[in-house]
């Protein structure tokens, strides 16, 4: 799950980043789901049968086995449920659309949870997504890990390997000096035999 699904599996684990993989069908179908699929992911039954009866619609699915959900009061499951998967649905995109997936903005966006526990219990102050990711990007900058485009990372890919040919070349030139070069033998044409 680390290297499938590494901000995803930061912010909810394991074990329900996979369910909600398998229930989706794979990362990239996950990655194309708004947050509002993605929370009631796993109780599609209790839902129709909420529309057909005009009952009241399930608030969580398969989110519902993460621990935030369990920590929170029982008004605040639903407001809980909501933003996480709001963050679900980011991780599975970060993850998906990454060049190189790393796991920070997973971490960063677990903090994110917590804080909106701690909000909802006790009040107190509240980051933005885009400051978060605009902190993770700075991080990821100053590691050379981010890159624009995938032009970008060709770009450095080919500039490490011209640097290694040159190494190679190099070498190659000082074994052709230290030993002497022997003359070509000539091969023999097979004759024909009738």
């Amino acid at each position: 799950m680390t290297t499938i699904a590494p901000n995803l599996t930061a912010l909810i684990g394991e074990n329900v980043a996979a369910k909600l993989i398998a229930h989706a069908g794979s990362l990239i179908n996950l990655a194309k789901y708004p947050a509002s699929t993605i929370q009631i992911l796993g109780a599609e039954k209790a839902l129709f049968r909420a529309l057909k009866t005009r009952g009241n619609t399930p608030k969580y699915g398969l989110l519902y086995h993460s621990t935030y959900i369990g920590r929170a009061n029982g008004t605040d499951k639903g407001k809980i449920s909501r933003n996480l998967a709001n963050k679900c649905a980011i991780a599975s995109r970060l993850d998906h659309f990454l060049i190189q997936p790393t796991e920070k903005f997973g971490v960063k966006l677990k903090d994110q949870m917590e804080q909106r526990l701690k909000f909802l219990t006790a009040g107190g102050e509240l980051n933005k997504n885009t400051d978060i990711m605009d902190e993770v990007l700075t991080e990821l900058k100053g590691e050379g890990l981010y890159f624009e485009s995938e032009k970008q990372l060709t770009k450095k890919d080919k500039k490490s390997k011209k640097a290694k040919s040159k190494k190679v070349v190099e070498e190659v030139q000082e074994e052709e000096v230290e030993q002497p070069q022997e003359a070509p033998k000539k091969k023999r044409k097979a004759s024909k035999q009738q």
